[in-house]
C-alpha cells in the first residue's frame, strides 16, 4: 500500500522518443500510447529506470555521501538490480499527456488540452492527495484566455468570440476568464517565478495566454497526427549510399506531461539496514523515502527519458507540484 505521494510535471526540452517497439504503418519506431485513447504516454517502468539513473548520478548526493552509502540509498528506494531480495519503496504512475504544443498561424505555437485530460488530472491528484482547493472548476471546450497571442481575428458582434488557426485548421473560440485562471494555475506551478533571474518568465506568460481547451476528439486527432516523424539512415562509407532507412516518432519539444511518485515504507525488516529511513511509523518511513528522492532529483534539474540520448533527444525537465505563495512580501 502506498502511503505518500509526490506529483510532478515533465517538460520536454528536446523531442522525446519513449519507444513502444511496435511497427505501425510507415513508422518503424512509434512512441508509447494508451490503448483506448491513443494519447501519448511514458510507461512507469521507463520513468522509474530514468529516475533511478538520475538519482544515482545526482551531484548533490555525490557531494554529501560516499559511494557505498549512495548505492545503499538507491537499493532501498528503487530496489536491488536483481529484483530478488526485496522490492523498492518507490513506484511511479505512467506519465500522462497534459499539454501538447501545436503550430499556430499567430504566436508561433499554442498548447492544447481537453476536458478529459483535465478531469483525469484532477482525479489523479485526488489519488495523490494533492491540495487542489484553488484549482479552477470550469472547463469549457473551444476556449482560451483573454488577450491570447494566437488570436487572428475577432467577431465584432461578439467581442469574446475569436478565430485561431492551429496547423491547417481554423477554430472559432471564446475568450474565457475561467480558462485564463486555469492556465495561470498551471503556469505558476510548471514555470514558477525564480529570483533574481526569472528564466521561466517568458514560458510562464506564454502558457498563461496561449492555452486552448479543445473537445476530446479534436485533441485526440492532434496528438495522433501532429507528432514528429523523423527519417534515420545508416550510410555505407564505401558506397556513400544508405544501407538502412527507418522512421522514428517523437513527442515534440515543449510537450508537458505529469506523473506521480508513490512511496511505501522500506521493504526490509532489519532496522540497521533501513537507516537512514527507519522511523516510528510506516508513514514516516515513506515520507523519508519521498524526501530523499526529491532531494536527489532536484539537484539534477534535467533528466533524459527514452531513446536516442546520444543524439540529444529526451532531455526533460522535472518540476514537482508545490503550493504557490500568493502573499505579497512585507514592506520594510
Amino acid at each position: 500500500m502506498f502511503l505518500k505521494f509526490k506529483p510532478f510535471f515533465l517538460i520536454a526540452e528536446t523531442p522525446l522518443h519513449p519507444g513502444s517497439g511496435d511497427e505501425i504503418g510507415i513508422v518503424d519506431l512509434p512512441i508509447q500510447r494508451e490503448r483506448y485513447t491513443n494519447f501519448p504516454k511514458i510507461e512507469a517502468s521507463s520513468i522509474k529506470g530514468c529516475m533511478r539513473e538520475a538519482f544515482k548520478n545526482s551531484l548533490r548526493l555525490k557531494n554529501e555521501i560516499d559511494d557505498e552509502k549512495r548505492k545503499k540509498y538507491v537499493k532501498l528506494i528503487f530496489g536491488p538490480e536483481n529484483g530478488n531480495e526485496h522490492a523498492g519503496a518507490l513506484a511511479f504512475m505512467d506519465a500522462k499527456i497534459l499539454f501538447f504544443p501545436v503550430k499556430s498561424l499567430k504566436g508561433i505555437f499554442a498548447w492544447i488540452t481537453c476536458p478529459q485530460v483535465l478531469e483525469r488530472f484532477k482525479k489523479d491528484m485526488g489519488i495523490a492527495k494533492a491540495d487542489l482547493k484553488d484549482f479552477p472548476t470550469s472547463i469549457q471546450e473551444y476556449t482560451l484566455p483573454k488577450k491570447s497571442n494566437i488570436i487572428i481575428s475577432k467577431d465584432l458582434n461578439h467581442l469574446d468570440s475569436s478565430k485561431i488557426v492551429l496547423e491547417e485548421f481554423t477554430f472559432d473560440v471564446t475568450e474565457q476568464q475561467d480558462t485564463g485562471e486555469l492556465a495561470k494555475w498551471f503556469a505558476q506551478r510548471i514555470f514558477p517565478s525564480q529570483e533574481p533571474d526569472d528564466s521561466y518568465k517568458y514560458w510562464r506568460e506564454k502558457l498563461e495566454k496561449d492555452l486552448v481547451i479543445l473537445p476530446d476528439d479534436e485533441f485526440a486527432e492532434f496528438v495522433s497526427t501532429s507528432t514528429e516523424i523523423i527519417a534515420r539512415t545508416v550510410i555505407n562509407d564505401d558506397t556513400g549510399t544508405a544501407d538502412n532507412l527507418w522512421f522514428e516518432e517523437y513527442l515534440p519539444q515543449d510537450t508537458i506531461l505529469y506523473s506521480i511518485a508513490m512511496a511505501t515504507a522500506v521493504r526490509i525488516k532489519d532496522e540497521n539496514e533501513k537507516r537512514p529511513f527507519s522511523a516510528n511509523t510506516s508513514e514516516e518511513e515513506a515520507e523519508k523515502v519521498i524526501d530523499c528522492f526529491k532531494k536527489g532529483i532536484l539537484s539534477t534539474k534535467v533528466i533524459q527519458i527514452g531513446g536516442n540520448q546520444t543524439i540529444g533527444k529526451g532531455f526533460t525537465r522535472i518540476k514537482f507540484l508545490e503550493e504557490v505563495t500568493t502573499e505579497c512580501p512585507s514592506k520594510p
